[in-house]
């Protein structure tokens, strides 16, 4: 029973990622090694251990050398989340928000405590607001953790950048591992091939990896972490003015300006405004 349950656990565990997942990575991801390997027409040829073992197993020991292992974990985990996860939109956390304040100024500050709200950066000042925090301790509690957040992101993608420029490099010390093995045996023309395909292969692994892999991803991350903040920082105004006492009807007013103007009709109708 207790082995099933657990599969269960896992396929529900499996469903939420795909459920948060910003399929255009995936897809994107998926859709830039397919056709790679289509033009390869036969793939095997393009398989060769001695070059993997360069360039992949070369990267990674060298981009560990650059930090630590909690620093690797935390970095690994941000590359997961620019793939696996989606931002909110803009307009999903401003109806929340506004369904909150209008609970808070009918019922009471208490009252949010059972509310389901999934975003942990707007669990975090909701709590502090039915605990009664100071506004000026909120505001300041709130800023800290957007500046950890942003912090976090910012060493994972320098760690994700390191990666991108040692990937070619490993290529071109495989790429003079390769000729050097060749010049060394040109009275032996059964190690021509060997080595002339390590010298040519560890320059398009690295290529790929940089380009297909790590460089796409630091940019995603980017735009993960610009979207998050203007979350964030749409979710601290809202709290502390819902702290005030403020119209939970003028919220949309307050945080319109992070909407880009083709969505503004829509927030404005969405609550009601």
């Amino acid at each position: 029973l207790n082995t099933v349950l657990s599969i269960k656990q896992c396929f529900w565990i499996i469903g939420m990622k795909f459920k948060y997942m910003d399929i255009a990575s995936v897809v994107g991801l998926v859709a830039a090694f397919v056709l790679i390997v289509m033009a390869m027409g036969d793939p095997s040829v393009f398989v060769d251990v001695p070059s993997v073992l360069i360039v992949i197993g070369g990267t990674a020991a060298t981009v560990l050398n650059t930090t630590t292992i909690p620093g690797l974990i935390g970095a690994i985990k941000v590359f997961l989340k620019s793939i696996l996860n989606s931002t909110d939109p803009p307009e999903k956390i401003i109806e929340q928000l506004v369904e909150l304040g209008t609970i808070a100024k009918k019922d009471g500050f208490v009252a949010l405590e059972g509310q389901e709200i999934k975003n942990p950066f707007m669990a975090r000042g909701v709590r502090m607001l039915v605990d009664g925090t100071d506004p000026v301790l909120i505001k300041q509690s709130m800023e800290t953790e957007m500046d950890q957040i942003k912090s976090r992101h910012q060493s994972g993608n320098d760690l994700l950048g390191n990666a991108q420029d040692l990937a070619p490099a490993m290529g071109m010390i495989g790429t003079l591992v390769g000729l050097v093995i060749m010049l060394g045996n040109m009275s032996d023309p059964k190690a021509l091939g060997p080595a002339m395909a390590i010298a040519i292969l560890t320059t398009l692994y690295g290529a790929i990896i940089a380009n297909v892999i790590f460089m796409p991803a630091r940019k995603k991350l980017e735009a993960v972490d610009a979207a998050e903040r203007i979350n964030n920082q749409m979710i601290t105004d809202a709290v502390l003015f819902i702290q005030s006492g403020g119209n939970p009807r003028l919220i949309p007013d307050l945080l319109i300006g992070f909407i880009i103007p083709g969505n503004r009709a829509k927030v404005q109708a969405a609550v009601g405004g």
